[in-house]
């Protein structure tokens, strides 16, 4: 199933209904994508590294469970929950990044973006940067991707950013990259409104969810 959740949301319950749903769910349990877009915070992952928040400025910090180190959310922004039993369709947690990443990179390519790539040793979807010297060979973030995984159970997911106001990641190293550029689709000459954008992601990681269950 596939939701929209109230916008903006705020990030504490989310994450407080995402444990709780993985807690309480069986076997028989369906899998459901979230979809939503946050009211301004960072987030630091489960082994996350304080020193990579800069100048948090008035947003608050979360310190969640998911892997990773800090990142922003906010308006603009397409946050995709994945609940997804891992266990049922016997895949491995390599296996269930790829197919995340992929579904970012398939809804930016239907979308226009050109050049969405996975960066090795670094999860995450990346795109040339639009701001470098032409054929610079430099990438940007677009998409940031951070999972829980409790009881062969996936939770957390992808952010995606579509048309947001970036300044806030300039108050961290993202992902704790110093340095990292980020982007938005709107940086990469793609306007679309978060709603069509999380549409296609929500689908194309519904299908491709779909498609590994038919494997099995």
């Amino acid at each position: 199933m596939i939701k929209w959740l109230a916008r903006p949301a705020e990030y504490l319950p989310v994450w407080q209904d995402m444990q709780a749903y993985t807690s309480l769910r069986g076997a028989d349990t369906p899998d459901e994508i979230w979809l939503c877009e946050h009211t301004p915070v960072y987030t630091l992952g489960q082994a996350g590294l304080p020193q990579h928040v800069l100048n948090p400025g008035n947003i608050p910090i979360v310190h969640c469970d998911r892997g990773g180190q800090v990142t922003y959310h906010g308006p603009g922004q397409v946050m995709a929950y994945a609940l997804f039993d891992l266990r049922r369709v016997d895949m491995y947690v390599k296996e269930y990044v790829t197919l995340l990443e992929s579904a970012v990179i398939d809804t930016l390519t239907q979308h226009g973006v050109a050049g969405a790539c996975r960066k090795p040793g670094a999860p995450g979807v990346y795109v040339p940067d639009p701001g470098a010297a032409p054929g610079s060979g430099e990438l940007a973030k677009i998409a940031a991707l951070g999972i829980k995984i409790r009881n062969g159970r996936a939770y957390h997911g992808v952010s995606l950013n579509v048309q947001m106001d970036l300044t806030p990641f300039l108050g961290i190293n993202p992902c704790g990259y110093e340095g990292l550029r980020t982007v938005d689709m709107a940086a990469c000459g793609v306007t679309r409104t978060p709603t069509d954008v999380g549409d296609a992601l929500a689908q194309n990681l519904a299908d491709a969810w779909r498609r590994r269950g038919s494997t099995t």
